[in-house]
């Protein structure tokens, strides 16, 4: 076959190949994203909101760790610089031994001098003065020995604490980022619904609060009767009703802004009841109470990670700082799902630590994890 005949035949081939291809099927739109239930949004938002105020706490509680290793550090080096004094005094006082030692040496022995003395009483009078200068020169020798090991201890603890609080330090800053992070995909969660979808969003949200706390005070899981508070408990609530309306920050402690926790421990705090900075720290610390046993001022704890706490004002209701972007505002006590309840001014049986009650397990709000009441 010549070159010009095989030519033809490729290039009619080629012509034919392309003739027999498939024709590209034509694009198929892809389906528009499906929009999310009401349902859906709020189980999503509740989320966000949840992790935002875990990481908050976890903030909060390196905060309060981080303020004890301040104070740690700040106690240290001011026992080290009252040491480091106390050692000049010492090495002074040792230096002046060593001249009075160096410039009283002589070759003859004290019972020679005895022996050669012309008034023997007065010779012993006087070993007995060398015997008390003598004691008196170790005791100061002891001293300056026993400064040193006490200023080099105090110079290493100081260390030890100072790279603790660099560590604390860190551990904060990362902390405040994750924070920072959870608000911010709350933020664009919420710009990205429309005014309706928000509408929507709260009324379905108030609708399960509402539900909720129907089923908890039908139950008769928080008893029949209104008891009063203590004395402590009613200053408490005082304050904590002074603050109502003022907006959430987290991580804060008033006298402007709150987050939850800062607000319940400033107002016992302000009673005169030191209790723990975090809402994890007060169930893990504070006596437990069953739910129908809660008086005023009372704190509510919240989500099974004890990440929100609320304080109970009577008839079922609590004042709280619910979160970013709201208010301290007055709830009713099953806003969110229930973990149990704390006493901040009734202490533990003596000698046997603090009561650590078994949960019991209460449903308290639609479609929620299961709440837990202390018995």
């Amino acid at each position: 076959m010549s070159g010009r005949l095989l030519r033809l035949v490729c290039t009619a081939a080629v012509a034919v190949g392309t003739a027999l291809a498939p024709l590209p099927a034509a694009a198929v739109p892809e389906p528009e994203p499906r929009e999310r239930s009401v349902a859906e949004l709020v189980t999503d938002l509740q989320r966000l909101y949840r992790e935002a105020e875990e990481a908050t706490e976890t903030y909060n509680a390196t905060e309060e760790k981080l303020k004890e290793k301040r104070a740690e550090v700040t106690r240290l080096d001011t026992q080290l610089s009252k040491a480091r004094l106390s050692l000049h005094d010492s090495r002074g006082a040792a230096g002046r031994l060593a001249r009075q030692q160096y410039q009283n040496t002589t070759t003859i022995s004290p019972y020679v001098r005895l022996l050669l003395a012309r008034d023997p009483q007065h010779a012993l009078d006087q070993g007995h003065v060398i015997g008390q200068l003598a004691r008196e020169r170790a005791v100061t020798v002891g001293r300056l020995t026993g400064t040193e090991h006490r200023a080099d201890e105090l110079a290493r603890r100081a260390r030890k604490a100072l790279d603790d609080q660099l560590t604390l330090a860190a551990r904060q800053k990362q902390e405040r980022d994750g924070v920072q992070e959870k608000l911010a995909d709350v933020e664009a969660l919420l710009a990205s619904l429309t005014a309706e979808q928000l509408t929507r969003l709260a009324e379905f949200e108030e609708k399960g609060v509402e539900k909720a706390q129907e089923q908890l005070t039908t139950s008769g899981a928080l008893g029949e009767e209104d008891r009063k508070p203590t004395r402590k408990g009613e200053t408490a609530l005082r304050y904590a009703r002074r603050q109502l309306g003022k907006p959430y920050e987290w991580g804060a402690e008033g006298p402007r802004t709150y987050d939850c926790s800062g607000l319940t421990s400033e107002a016992w705090a302000h009673a005169g009841t030191r209790i723990p900075r975090t809402s994890q720290e007060q169930w893990a610390r504070l006596p437990r109470i069953p739910l129908k046993n809660l008086r005023p001022g009372d704190l509510v704890i919240y989500f099974p990670k004890a990440t929100h706490v609320a304080m109970y004002i009577g008839r079922g209701k609590v004042i709280e700082a619910p979160r970013t972007g709201q208010r301290i505002k007055i709830s009713p006590i099953a806003a969110h799902p229930l973990l149990g309840a704390v006493r901040p001014d009734r202490r533990a049986p003596k000698g046997r630590g603090e009561r650590r009650a078994q949960p019991r397990t209460t449903r308290t709000h639609n479609d929620q994890p299961p709440a837990t009441e202390a018995r």
